[in-house]
């Protein structure tokens, strides 16, 4: 016998309620909020030609919004499946009564409804699969990921007009009033619940930005451990570059307006010497602080004439990949904090690291940070 088809009057539980939803949803739009202004930061940093430089200080910056990103998108996990729960018996509902205009006003409301779940899940998913570096897709991660926040922030701003007068009645009366006669939790215990959920999952998850938390991240993608004490996302086998990093014919060669430069890693050894302690900050979420010592960028450039306000692309040895090669503003070529460093911790770079050398410049995300640099070029 085929199950009957349910009706939003089939639910009884007296928990589902417009008071615990807006709350809620409240604590859901923060999160998504948080997560949407994070996100624009980190895709800005991505375009060709932006309208707006990033800054290079604070150093930790991307450290910050990128490890806010990650950790405000897990927050929501537990918040938007309470949220589905709550309102799920209003899938069932039957089609309204007075004619055509009240059923195009509910379809619409249904599609925005329809559009701002797909959207919402679409985005959680495809984040947290992007922080442990699994791609089952074709598409481009960062360009649909941007497309999908503007479309789920988007059917939220909506979403929030639409219900506005739902919302302001909700919030205004506690959110355990009308409940029968108790025999079990209230809704404030649900939206409590809710709320340790969130915050057990971001501690779960927080270790990877705030080393602190490892011993408890037990979800982090990435635990802290790595060649001397870094964590990392792509190893010198991936990028085809275990021969040619370790080459005894290695030069780097600097080109600019006063000509070019080749040096060997004994002749950039030789070069003065700094120091930079700068994070580590990837787009997954992750971060890790470190000492390095190089080779300051700006001497380099100075070594081929290079003007003060020269854009500079630097590029790998690897011979693939999107970012094998990234393009520095002049701000971030010229800070004294940039370098193309040959030691980590004061030891010599891993090959993993970028061996025989990497870019490790402030305030950028870690896939610009070029490891096993081969040129510097004046654009």
């Amino acid at each position: 016998m085929p199950l009957p088809v349910p009706r939003d009057t089939s639910f009884t539980s007296p928990l589902r309620d417009e008071r615990l939803t807006a709350r809620l949803g409240a604590w859901l739009g923060l999160s998504f909020g948080l997560c949407f202004l994070t996100g624009l930061v980190s895709h800005w940093y991505y375009l060709p030609d932006p309208w707006f430089l990033p800054p290079t200080r604070p150093v930790w910056g991307y450290r910050v919004t990128q490890g806010v990103h990650v950790l405000s998108g897990v927050a929501a996990i537990p918040l938007l499946l309470v949220k589905l729960w709550s309102v799920y018996p209003r899938l069932f509902a039957g089609l309204p009564r007075g004619g055509v205009r009240a059923l195009l006003l509910s379809a619409l409301e249904r599609l925005s409804i329809a559009v701002l779940v797909a959207a919402s899940v679409f985005q959680l998913v495809v984040g947290l699969a992007n922080s442990a570096q699994w791609y089952p897709w074709a598409f481009s991660f960062r360009a649909t990921h941007y497309a999908g926040a503007w479309i789920a922030i988007g059917a939220l701003v909506l979403h929030v007009a639409v219900k506005l007068p739902v919302i302001r009645r909700a919030f205004g009366s506690p959110v355990d009033t009308g409940l029968p006669e108790r025999t079990g939790p209230g809704r404030r215990t649900v939206l409590g619940a809710a709320l340790v959920a969130s915050t057990v999952a971001v501690l779960a998850n927080a270790g990877g930005t705030v080393p602190l938390l490892r011993r408890v991240s037990v979800l982090a993608v990435r635990s802290g451990e790595g060649p001397q004490g870094v964590p990392i996302n792509k190893s010198a086998a991936a990028a085809g570059v275990e021969e040619s990093a370790r080459d005894a014919g290695y030069r780097l060669t600097v080109t600019g307006p006063g000509g070019e430069v080749s040096l060997t890693r004994e002749e950039l050894a030789g070069l003065e010497q700094h120091t930079s302690d700068l994070p580590i900050a990837c787009v997954e979420g992750w971060s890790a602080g470190a000492s390095w010592t190089g080779v300051r960028l700006g001497e380099l450039l100075d070594l081929v004439g290079a003007p003060a306000d020269a854009t500079v692309r630097v590029v790998s040895l690897q011979q693939s990949g999107a970012f094998r090669s990234t393009v520095l503003p002049a701000s971030f070529a010229r800070d004294g904090l940039t370098l193309l460093a040959l030691r980590l911790h004061g030891e010599e770079l891993d090959l993993d690291h970028g061996y025989p050398c990497r870019l490790i410049a402030p305030n950028r995300p870690g896939v610009m940070q070029t490891k096993w640099v081969s040129r510097v070029e004046v654009v």
